[in-house]
């Protein structure tokens, strides 16, 4: 792996450097573990104890706290925005060739680009588009009348189904599946039990600068395209619903359930495990906690939050009892007052 002299990584960084600008850097670490020629950072100040023993051979931190680390300092107001950026120096991901592998199916009308690799086993539909310096990995699935957009890469075993739509530059990973049908179904009736399906017509469309997690599932729209907006980050095992529409650079963290034709603004962050029911409305930076149950809509910008905070079991089910008297209680409270 290249090394890279601080000098350099501060001007990338637009960081002050304090120490040896020739100080060689050929890998990032923790500060626990790091080694000489490594580079790590403080962000989190729970980690704050390891700074002045850690072995860096340069850590990115704060101004406020520089004198606590004897070495080579990079100086950042964002310390864990510098260790972002700089990740990407370091990116240990396998280089891909360029051309389609023989065990790929690719369809006579399928246009793909010369600079785009298709791995083995990958099976590419009729009409299908594929841009330049697109990576499809082994065993994926593109569906009929789908569009991959320059740039996207698509690792081992995604599925992307018909009339999909993705942008330039998204990551796609493993197990993934894009376009599969909503869950839209219609009782039969009383005299004939069972379920009428709704016939999914709608598609997907993912914008430019998306990622997307290991098997999350996004379907396709009953009548108008579920649309996943440019910048979007959704985490594993996301699974947005039909119809849904989410707005530019939100983001969503892992198993989150988000029902059919509900809209969430830009620029919003779904902590796990969350739940939003259908056909509501999310405004622009709305920050929702973990295992929040959403089931009204959000019109303010701010952080909401439902459930309650992990307790002992005694405890906990000595509350749960209270729950359940709290109407009781506030009747009599009422008369009280009145009184």
């Amino acid at each position: 792996m290249a090394a890279y002299r601080l000098d350099d990584l501060a001007q990338y960084l637009d960081a002050t450097l304090l120490g040896d600008g020739d100080y060689p850097i050929a890998g990032l670490a923790t500060l626990q573990s790091a080694q000489s020629r490594q580079l790590s950072f403080l962000a989190n100040p729970v980690y704050r104890k390891y700074l002045s023993q850690s072995r860096a051979g340069a850590v990115i931190l704060r101004a406020d706290v520089a004198d606590e680390f004897p070495g080579n300092r990079l100086l950042l107001d964002n310390p864990y925005l510098g260790y972002a950026r700089v990740s990407a120096l370091f990116d240990c991901a396998p280089a891909v060739a360029t051309g389609i592998h023989p065990s790929a199916q690719v369809a006579a009308g399928a246009s793909v680009d010369a600079s785009a690799c298709i791995g083995a086993q990958a099976v590419v539909e009729d009409n299908v588009e594929i841009g330049a310096n697109v990576q499809i990995g082994a065993g994926c699935y593109i569906g009929e009348d789908s569009v991959i957009g320059a740039g996207t890469r698509l690792y081992a075993g995604v599925s992307i189904y018909h009339g999909v739509s993705l942008g330039n530059g998204c990551i796609i990973h493993s197990g993934a599946v894009i376009g599969s049908d909503g869950f839209g179904i219609v009782p039969a009736g009383p005299e004939m039990p069972g379920w009428v399906k709704i016939h999914q017509l709608g598609g997907v469309e993912v914008g430019a600068d998306v990622e997307i997690g290991a098997n999350t599932t996004i379907d396709r729209g009953a009548l108008d395209n579920t649309v996943i907006s440019r910048g979007v980050k959704l985490d594993n095992q996301v699974h947005i619903a039909h119809n849904v529409r989410i707005g530019e650079n939100t983001a969503v963290a892992g198993c989150v359930g988000i029902a059919g034709s509900t809209t969430i603004g830009a620029n919003c962050t779904i902590a796990g495990a969350a739940g939003i029911i259908g056909h509501l409305y999310i405004a622009d930076n709305v920050h929702i906690t973990a295992m929040t149950l959403v089931t009204k809509s959000i019109r303010e910008p701010g952080s909401y939050s439902s459930g309650t905070p992990l307790a002992a079991t005694r405890e906990w089910r000595r509350n749960a009892v209270r729950f359940g008297q709290l109407e009781k209680i506030a009747t009599r409270l009422k008369r009280l007052e009145q009184q």
